[in-house]
Protein backbone atom coordinates (compact mmCIF):
# COMPACT_ATOMS: atom_id res chain seq x y z
CA UNK A 1 0.00 0.00 0.00
CA UNK A 2 1.33 3.32 -0.93
CA UNK A 3 0.02 6.65 1.14
CA UNK A 4 0.00 9.74 -1.82
CA UNK A 5 -1.33 13.48 -1.55
CA UNK A 6 -2.87 13.77 -4.65
CA UNK A 7 -4.10 17.32 -4.22
CA UNK A 8 -3.30 19.80 -1.50
CA UNK A 9 -5.67 23.04 -1.35
CA UNK A 10 -4.18 25.79 0.98
CA UNK A 11 -6.29 27.69 3.48
CA UNK A 12 -6.00 30.98 5.24
CA UNK A 13 -7.69 29.89 8.55
CA UNK A 14 -6.64 26.03 9.01
CA UNK A 15 -4.14 24.10 7.77
CA UNK A 16 -4.50 22.65 4.42
CA UNK A 17 -7.60 20.81 2.93
CA UNK A 18 -5.06 17.20 1.99
CA UNK A 19 -6.85 14.78 -0.60
CA UNK A 20 -4.85 11.44 0.10
CA UNK A 21 -5.14 8.19 -1.83
CA UNK A 22 -4.44 4.91 -1.26
CA UNK A 23 -2.71 2.99 -3.80
CA UNK A 24 -2.59 -0.93 -4.28
CA UNK A 25 -0.84 -2.81 -7.06
CA UNK A 26 1.42 -1.46 -9.56
CA UNK A 27 0.77 -1.02 -13.66
CA UNK A 28 -1.97 0.05 -15.61
CA UNK A 29 -4.83 2.20 -13.80
CA UNK A 30 -7.21 -0.33 -13.60
CA UNK A 31 -9.60 1.09 -10.90
CA UNK A 32 -10.24 3.78 -9.08
CA UNK A 33 -12.74 4.24 -5.81
CA UNK A 34 -14.04 7.11 -4.53
CA UNK A 35 -15.68 7.80 -0.95
CA UNK A 36 -17.07 11.03 0.24
CA UNK A 37 -17.32 14.20 -1.27
CA UNK A 38 -19.40 16.08 1.05
CA UNK A 39 -19.43 16.22 4.34
CA UNK A 40 -22.41 14.13 5.93
CA UNK A 41 -20.98 11.11 3.85
CA UNK A 42 -19.58 9.29 6.96
CA UNK A 43 -20.97 5.91 5.46
CA UNK A 44 -18.89 6.39 2.58
CA UNK A 45 -15.58 7.43 4.28
CA UNK A 46 -16.23 4.36 6.62
CA UNK A 47 -17.18 1.72 3.35
CA UNK A 48 -13.58 2.85 1.70
CA UNK A 49 -11.64 2.44 5.15
CA UNK A 50 -12.93 -0.99 5.54
CA UNK A 51 -12.05 -1.73 2.00
CA UNK A 52 -8.92 -0.26 2.29
CA UNK A 53 -8.12 -2.08 5.16
CA UNK A 54 -9.02 -5.15 2.97
CA UNK A 55 -7.15 -4.19 0.05
CA UNK A 56 -4.01 -3.93 2.02
CA UNK A 57 -4.52 -7.74 3.26
CA UNK A 58 -5.28 -9.06 -0.34
CA UNK A 59 -2.03 -6.99 -1.66
CA UNK A 60 0.20 -9.19 1.44
CA UNK A 61 -1.37 -11.84 -0.15
CA UNK A 62 -0.83 -10.94 -3.89
CA UNK A 63 -4.10 -11.51 -4.70
CA UNK A 64 -3.81 -8.27 -6.62
CA UNK A 65 -3.13 -9.70 -10.91
CA UNK A 66 -0.12 -8.33 -11.79
CA UNK A 67 0.01 -4.61 -14.02
CA UNK A 68 -3.25 -3.69 -12.29
CA UNK A 69 -3.29 -0.67 -9.94
CA UNK A 70 -6.10 -0.17 -7.26
CA UNK A 71 -6.23 3.65 -6.32
CA UNK A 72 -8.69 4.52 -3.38
CA UNK A 73 -9.61 8.03 -1.97
CA UNK A 74 -11.48 7.97 1.27
CA UNK A 75 -12.47 11.39 1.26
CA UNK A 76 -12.47 14.81 -0.42
CA UNK A 77 -14.28 17.09 1.91
CA UNK A 78 -13.32 16.30 5.38
CA UNK A 79 -12.90 20.10 5.96
CA UNK A 80 -16.82 20.49 5.92
CA UNK A 81 -16.74 16.95 7.83
CA UNK A 82 -14.95 18.54 11.01
CA UNK A 83 -17.81 20.85 11.45
CA UNK A 84 -20.89 18.94 10.23
CA UNK A 85 -21.53 20.42 6.75
CA UNK A 86 -22.72 18.47 3.64
CA UNK A 87 -21.40 21.08 1.22
CA UNK A 88 -18.17 23.54 1.11
CA UNK A 89 -18.22 25.20 4.29
CA UNK A 90 -17.41 28.44 3.23
CA UNK A 91 -19.94 29.04 0.61
CA UNK A 92 -22.27 26.20 0.78
CA UNK A 93 -21.26 24.97 -2.89
CA UNK A 94 -21.16 20.86 -3.68
CA UNK A 95 -18.07 19.65 -5.13
CA UNK A 96 -20.11 16.94 -6.72
CA UNK A 97 -21.55 19.71 -8.81
CA UNK A 98 -18.33 21.05 -10.08
CA UNK A 99 -16.92 18.61 -12.28
CA UNK A 100 -14.45 18.46 -14.64
CA UNK A 101 -14.10 21.77 -11.94
CA UNK A 102 -12.03 24.58 -13.40
CA UNK A 103 -8.04 25.13 -11.75
CA UNK A 104 -8.59 29.14 -11.85
CA UNK A 105 -12.02 29.00 -10.97
CA UNK A 106 -14.16 29.34 -7.91
CA UNK A 107 -12.53 26.91 -4.56
CA UNK A 108 -14.97 23.75 -5.02
CA UNK A 109 -14.28 23.99 -8.96
CA UNK A 110 -10.72 24.41 -7.71
CA UNK A 111 -10.82 20.99 -5.87
CA UNK A 112 -12.57 19.32 -8.67
CA UNK A 113 -10.44 20.22 -11.17
CA UNK A 114 -7.53 19.27 -9.06
CA UNK A 115 -9.43 15.21 -7.66
CA UNK A 116 -10.24 14.65 -11.98
CA UNK A 117 -6.86 15.05 -12.92
CA UNK A 118 -5.83 12.21 -10.77
CA UNK A 119 -9.06 9.99 -10.79
CA UNK A 120 -9.34 10.01 -15.38
CA UNK A 121 -7.76 7.75 -16.96
CA UNK A 122 -9.20 4.36 -15.16
CA UNK A 123 -10.61 1.62 -16.78
CA UNK A 124 -13.38 1.91 -14.07
CA UNK A 125 -14.13 4.44 -11.61
CA UNK A 126 -16.39 3.47 -8.64
CA UNK A 127 -18.39 6.64 -5.98
CA UNK A 128 -19.55 5.96 -2.60
CA UNK A 129 -22.31 8.52 -3.37
CA UNK A 130 -25.59 10.02 -1.46
CA UNK A 131 -28.48 10.95 -2.57
CA UNK A 132 -29.77 14.81 -2.78
CA UNK A 133 -32.97 13.36 -0.83
CA UNK A 134 -32.47 12.46 2.94
CA UNK A 135 -33.30 8.70 3.15
CA UNK A 136 -32.35 5.12 2.70
CA UNK A 137 -32.19 3.11 -0.38
CA UNK A 138 -32.50 -0.42 -0.74
CA UNK A 139 -28.25 -0.83 -1.85
CA UNK A 140 -28.21 -0.22 -5.67
CA UNK A 141 -25.62 0.75 -8.45
CA UNK A 142 -26.32 3.61 -10.53
CA UNK A 143 -25.79 4.48 -13.83
CA UNK A 144 -25.97 8.05 -15.93
CA UNK A 145 -27.04 7.11 -19.10
CA UNK A 146 -24.87 8.66 -21.50
CA UNK A 147 -24.85 6.26 -24.12
CA UNK A 148 -21.23 4.82 -23.02
CA UNK A 149 -23.09 2.90 -20.05
CA UNK A 150 -22.51 -0.59 -19.13
CA UNK A 151 -25.26 -2.39 -17.56
CA UNK A 152 -23.94 -5.49 -18.03
CA UNK A 153 -21.23 -4.09 -16.01
CA UNK A 154 -23.02 -2.98 -13.51
CA UNK A 155 -24.88 -6.11 -12.72
CA UNK A 156 -21.48 -7.24 -12.00
CA UNK A 157 -21.20 -6.12 -8.61
CA UNK A 158 -23.83 -8.20 -7.78
CA UNK A 159 -26.36 -5.93 -5.78
CA UNK A 160 -29.83 -6.05 -5.70
CA UNK A 161 -30.52 -3.32 -8.80
CA UNK A 162 -28.99 -1.52 -10.97
CA UNK A 163 -30.84 1.59 -11.50
CA UNK A 164 -30.45 3.62 -15.11
CA UNK A 165 -30.43 7.35 -14.60
CA UNK A 166 -31.31 9.55 -17.68
CA UNK A 167 -29.22 12.78 -16.68
CA UNK A 168 -30.94 16.26 -16.31
CA UNK A 169 -28.45 19.39 -16.98
CA UNK A 170 -27.50 19.24 -13.23
CA UNK A 171 -25.70 16.19 -13.41
CA UNK A 172 -23.51 16.77 -16.28
CA UNK A 173 -21.19 18.36 -13.56
CA UNK A 174 -21.28 14.98 -10.94
CA UNK A 175 -17.94 12.99 -11.44
CA UNK A 176 -19.91 10.11 -12.60
CA UNK A 177 -20.88 11.87 -15.49
CA UNK A 178 -17.69 13.24 -16.53
CA UNK A 179 -16.25 10.26 -15.70
CA UNK A 180 -18.27 8.32 -18.37
CA UNK A 181 -17.63 10.96 -20.82
CA UNK A 182 -13.90 10.87 -20.24
CA UNK A 183 -13.33 7.36 -20.91
CA UNK A 184 -13.93 5.73 -17.69
CA UNK A 185 -16.89 2.73 -16.96
CA UNK A 186 -18.20 5.02 -13.99
CA UNK A 187 -20.70 3.39 -11.23
CA UNK A 188 -22.08 5.02 -7.99
CA UNK A 189 -22.82 3.00 -5.36
CA UNK A 190 -25.39 3.52 -2.78
CA UNK A 191 -26.20 1.97 0.45
CA UNK A 192 -28.87 2.39 3.59
CA UNK A 193 -27.28 5.42 5.36
CA UNK A 194 -25.35 8.34 4.63
CA UNK A 195 -24.72 10.52 7.71
CA UNK A 196 -24.79 7.32 10.01
CA UNK A 197 -23.52 4.05 9.81
CA UNK A 198 -24.79 0.94 8.74
CA UNK A 199 -22.21 -2.18 9.38
CA UNK A 200 -24.71 -4.61 7.19
CA UNK A 201 -24.99 -2.64 4.08
CA UNK A 202 -21.19 -1.52 4.34
CA UNK A 203 -20.27 -4.87 4.24
CA UNK A 204 -22.33 -5.68 1.44
CA UNK A 205 -20.72 -2.52 -0.09
CA UNK A 206 -16.99 -4.10 0.16
CA UNK A 207 -18.40 -7.16 -0.99
CA UNK A 208 -19.85 -5.57 -3.99
CA UNK A 209 -16.29 -4.27 -5.23
CA UNK A 210 -13.92 -6.96 -4.36
CA UNK A 211 -16.50 -9.21 -6.46
CA UNK A 212 -16.47 -6.43 -9.37
CA UNK A 213 -12.80 -5.84 -8.96
CA UNK A 214 -12.41 -10.37 -9.16
CA UNK A 215 -14.70 -10.47 -12.06
CA UNK A 216 -13.04 -8.02 -13.97
CA UNK A 217 -9.77 -9.59 -13.64
CA UNK A 218 -8.55 -6.93 -11.34
CA UNK A 219 -8.55 -9.10 -8.06
CA UNK A 220 -8.13 -12.83 -7.24
CA UNK A 221 -10.05 -13.46 -4.65
CA UNK A 222 -13.27 -16.00 -3.66
CA UNK A 223 -16.57 -14.53 -2.11
CA UNK A 224 -20.15 -15.35 -3.18
CA UNK A 225 -21.68 -14.60 -6.68
CA UNK A 226 -24.23 -12.03 -4.63
CA UNK A 227 -27.74 -11.35 -6.34
CA UNK A 228 -28.95 -11.45 -10.31
CA UNK A 229 -29.00 -7.79 -10.32
CA UNK A 230 -32.60 -6.54 -11.23
CA UNK A 231 -31.99 -3.58 -14.00
CA UNK A 232 -34.45 -0.54 -13.51
CA UNK A 233 -35.24 3.19 -15.20
CA UNK A 234 -35.32 5.59 -12.36
CA UNK A 235 -38.08 7.08 -14.19
CA UNK A 236 -39.94 4.16 -13.71
CA UNK A 237 -39.97 4.03 -9.71
CA UNK A 238 -43.34 5.63 -8.75
CA UNK A 239 -42.79 8.51 -5.82
CA UNK A 240 -45.20 8.56 -3.32
CA UNK A 241 -45.50 11.98 -1.63
CA UNK A 242 -47.27 13.58 1.70
CA UNK A 243 -50.34 15.29 1.81
CA UNK A 244 -49.95 17.34 4.92
CA UNK A 245 -46.74 18.93 6.71
CA UNK A 246 -45.56 17.67 10.44
CA UNK A 247 -43.61 15.06 12.12
CA UNK A 248 -43.10 12.43 9.89
CA UNK A 249 -43.67 8.64 11.56
CA UNK A 250 -41.83 6.06 9.25
CA UNK A 251 -43.69 2.58 9.61
CA UNK A 252 -41.97 0.75 6.41
CA UNK A 253 -38.62 1.14 5.30
CA UNK A 254 -36.92 -0.04 1.95
CA UNK A 255 -36.81 -3.54 0.69
CA UNK A 256 -39.96 -4.21 2.59
CA UNK A 257 -43.08 -5.44 0.05
CA UNK A 258 -46.11 -3.85 0.28
CA UNK A 259 -49.95 -3.73 -1.17
CA UNK A 260 -52.21 -0.98 -2.25
CA UNK A 261 -53.42 0.66 0.97
CA UNK A 262 -51.06 -0.54 2.95
CA UNK A 263 -49.97 2.28 5.75
CA UNK A 264 -46.49 3.36 5.00
CA UNK A 265 -46.23 6.18 7.82
CA UNK A 266 -48.16 8.44 9.61
CA UNK A 267 -48.04 12.67 9.43
CA UNK A 268 -48.32 13.64 13.30
CA UNK A 269 -49.48 16.85 14.38
CA UNK A 270 -46.12 18.97 15.82
CA UNK A 271 -48.36 20.62 18.44
CA UNK A 272 -51.39 18.27 19.15
CA UNK A 273 -49.63 15.17 18.57
CA UNK A 274 -52.42 13.49 16.58
CA UNK A 275 -52.39 12.09 13.47
CA UNK A 276 -53.34 14.41 10.42
CA UNK A 277 -52.97 11.76 7.90
CA UNK A 278 -51.33 8.48 6.76
CA UNK A 279 -49.76 7.54 3.57
CA UNK A 280 -51.10 4.65 1.64
CA UNK A 281 -49.32 2.64 -0.74
CA UNK A 282 -51.11 3.37 -4.36
CA UNK A 283 -49.71 0.40 -5.68
CA UNK A 284 -48.38 -3.35 -5.22
CA UNK A 285 -44.36 -3.66 -5.08
CA UNK A 286 -41.42 -3.09 -3.08
CA UNK A 287 -40.26 0.17 -1.18
CA UNK A 288 -36.71 1.22 -2.47
CA UNK A 289 -36.43 4.69 -1.28
CA UNK A 290 -38.55 6.17 1.82
CA UNK A 291 -37.55 9.80 3.58
CA UNK A 292 -35.74 9.82 7.24
CA UNK A 293 -35.79 12.69 8.90
CA UNK A 294 -38.15 13.59 11.63
CA UNK A 295 -40.06 16.70 10.15
CA UNK A 296 -41.99 16.63 6.33
CA UNK A 297 -43.02 19.49 4.73
CA UNK A 298 -46.44 18.87 2.14
CA UNK A 299 -46.59 17.39 -0.84
CA UNK A 300 -43.06 16.20 -0.40
CA UNK A 301 -41.34 13.05 -1.84
CA UNK A 302 -41.43 10.48 1.23
CA UNK A 303 -41.29 7.29 -0.42
CA UNK A 304 -40.22 5.68 -3.47
CA UNK A 305 -41.73 2.12 -4.77
CA UNK A 306 -40.87 -0.46 -7.49
CA UNK A 307 -44.24 -1.51 -9.14
CA UNK A 308 -45.03 -5.42 -9.45
CA UNK A 309 -44.66 -5.72 -13.30
CA UNK A 310 -48.01 -6.77 -13.75
CA UNK A 311 -49.44 -3.34 -12.70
Amino acid sequence: MRKETIYSLPSPYRESNRINAYKFGHGKKAACIIGSLRGNEVQQLYICSQLIARLSELESNKSIVSGNEIMVVPSVNHHSMNINKRFWAVDNTDINRMFPGDATGETTSRIAAGLFEQVKGYDYGIQFASFYMPGDFIPHVRMMDTGKQSASLASLFGLPYVVNRKPKPIDTTTLNYNWQLSGTNAFSIYTNETDETDEVSARQAVSSVLRFLTRMGILKYNNHGGYLSTLIDEDDLMPIKTKEGGIYRRLKKPGDEVHMGDVLAEIVHPYEGYVISQVLAPTEGILFFSHKKPLVTENEIIYKIIRRLHE
